[in-house]
């Protein structure tokens, strides 16, 4: 079986949430998904899942974070170029999510900027040049 990754997030409004993962690039998969929950498909192994905080809350004895409060955890997603970069987290901006709640890092062969969703979950978006890496620029 191929490994796979899910990360669940809690989110104060579904509807707004998925309408941003959607405009940063993700599919929902409405197979897995209802009034408390958008199942949101980054790649073939990688996968979102939008919870309403009263439904993630059923997932943990912990009290649910806010997210604009407090880290949780930082999700980096790869991307191809610093082109593809800089358009997620532009596209972050336009539906409702902040670009840049920290200074980018330009380190030539790693480009990162990251961005916020509308409830604060923080993502940095990478291009790393690993050949570049490996050569010690």
């Amino acid at each position: 079986m191929t490994k796979m990754i899910f990360v669940n997030l809690p989110v104060k409004n579904l509807a707004i949430a998925t309408r941003f993962y959607e405009a940063i690039g993700c599919r929902k998969n409405e197979q897995f998904s209802d009034h408390q929950a958008s199942s949101m498909v980054w790649s073939d192994t990688i996968f979102l899942h939008l919870l309403t905080r009263d439904f993630f809350a059923t997932f943990t004895p912990k009290p649910v974070a806010e997210a604009g409060k407090s880290s949780e955890v930082l999700i980096a997603l790869t991307m191809e170029s610093r082109k593809e970069v800089d358009a997620i987290v532009e596209a972050a901006a336009g539906a409702g999510g902040k670009a840049d709640p920290r200074p980018p890092t330009d380190m030539g062969w790693l480009y990162n900027r990251a961005f916020e969703d509308p409830d604060g979950h923080i993502f940095e978006a990478l291009f790393a040049d690993m050949a570049a890496a490996g050569s010690g620029q």
